[in-house]
């Protein structure tokens, strides 16, 4: 028995995908490499915004037109949101299966495969053991699910719900056992993992990180997705007694006007944002910073736009993504007016991203002459010693890379030490001798 996944959205879907994946072997699938040899396609979904959900929707009419014979089971956030929708609307896949009760997958697609469709049902869970589907060396790690900050623009909680908190010590559980597995890097992630615990009436986040710490071993922990209204600064104590944790910190903005924010239903403003970044610089001095920012939120005038740019300029951000507002349904954004024509939506968001390369590149160039720690995680020609990688600085997916040259046989999913020779765009060039 054999199934093919497709993993898409962000990092805390691929979690869910690697879940569902150890539930499906525990129970005697196998994964398989080619669709050919696969019983069934597995599709995990996104619908975060519009484009995300036709990716998902199109991913099952390309898999029906090339493999009309196979079983096709979309899962994850779209099934879970659209689930009666798509059950008239979608007849191309074979089950609709959500993301609350991921270990019912197995006997779902058993029922499937004997033509017993009972539908879908839903439960979380985690495992350090699950199969992972990163690059060697680096696991994710989901210390939360759903979200309590309704940002009138986000489906979010929609989709997964108020925030519900691990415990501590099932969490560091997991940590241990994929640090056994030979993990080098743990990627802490959440829908906002800033409100870690407050489910529970605490703020947990300082607790976990001191119990991380406590963790033996050579190993990087990256942070991501601190929501900046509520980051609780005394996590920063950890970062400065153990190196371990990587001064690198995903805090999405998402805008420089206090207006728009408002509108958003963000409570801080375009000046906090920016004291924020400075007490973080101030006792970090190695901070790497990457947010993103949302253009074309309904309202949104040239005088917010320009607002939106001298913030992006005066954050002087490491990284920064940008996307345009997409109106969902169920959101508090989805009534507000007026909306903004789609191609000034796209040429503000070209704008910014135009802006952000010569900031990033100028940002990089620090790095260059630096003696660095690399996670080795791919080789591309080891007769030439070409390996590819990634410093402190770079978050995996997101940002540039480590081109390494080498005159040693390197082995993905391991550290080595090299110099910083220099920076090609936004990758950089590291030698290891």
């Amino acid at each position: 028995m054999r199934y093919y996944i497709d993993p898409l959205g962000c990092a805390k879907n691929q979690v869910d995908a690697e879940t569902m994946m150890a539930f499906l072997e525990n129970a005697g699938w196998q994964s398989s490499s080619t669709i050919e040899e696969a019983d069934f396609i597995l599709i995990n979904s996104c619908a975060f915004i519009e484009s995300a959900k036709q990716e998902s929707i199109n991913a099952v009419l390309n898999y029906r037109k090339h493999f009309p014979s196979k079983k096709i089971v979309l899962a994850g956030c779209l099934a879970q949101r659209y689930s009666e929708e798509l059950a008239g609307a979608l007849p191309e896949a074979d089950l609709l299966f959500g993301n609350t009760n991921l270990s019912a997958l197995p006997s779902a697609v058993q029922s499937l495969i004997k033509k017993e469709n009972n539908g879908p049902s839903f439960t979380s869970t985690f495992a350090g053991k699950r199969p992972l589907l990163s690059l060697p060396g680096c696991a994710y790690v989901k210390i939360s699910e759903g979200c309590n900050n309704r940002c009138s623009f986000c489906a979010i909680p929609l989709i997964r719900g108020s925030l519900r908190s691990r415990q501590v010590e099932d969490i560091i559980d997991e940590c241990r056992t994929l640090l056994g597995r030979g993990v080098k890097e743990l990627c802490i992630i959440g829908q906002d993992i800033s409100s870690y615990g407050l489910d529970r009436g605490e703020v947990a986040l300082p607790r976990l990180l001191e119990e991380v710490s406590k963790l033996s071993g050579e190993f990087w922990v990256r942070l991501l997705y601190l929501h900046p209204d509520h980051i609780p600064l005394s996590i920063l104590d950890t970062f400065i007694a153990d190196s371990r944790f990587l001064p690198y910190f995903d805090i999405p903005f998402q805008h420089g006007s206090d207006k728009i924010l408002r509108a958003m239903n963000r409570r801080g403003s375009a000046s906090e944002y920016l004291a924020l970044l400075d007490r973080i610089r101030s006792l970090l001095q190695n901070a790497v910073i990457r947010s993103t920012f949302l253009t074309g939120f309904p309202g949104e005038t040239e005088k917010d736009f320009q607002l939106l740019l001298n913030f992006q300029e005066k954050a002087s951000l490491d990284w920064a993504g940008a996307f345009i507002y997409s109106r969902e349904e169920g959101t508090a954004s989805y009534s507000i007016k007026p909306q903004i024509p789609k191609k000034t939506a796209a040429q503000r968001k070209a704008c910014i991203e135009e802006r952000q390369v010569s900031i990033t590149e100028g940002l990089m160039e620090r790095f260059v002459g630096q003696v660095v720690d690399v996670l080795v995680e791919e080789a591309v020609d080891r007769e030439e010693g070409l390996y590819l990688g990634r410093l402190f600085c770079q978050a995996p997916e997101v940002d540039g890379a480590a081109v390494i040259n080498s005159t040693k046989d390197l082995k993905p999913g391991t550290f080595v030490q090299g110099k910083v020779q220099a920076r090609a765009a936004f990758d950089l060039e590291v030698h290891v001798n």
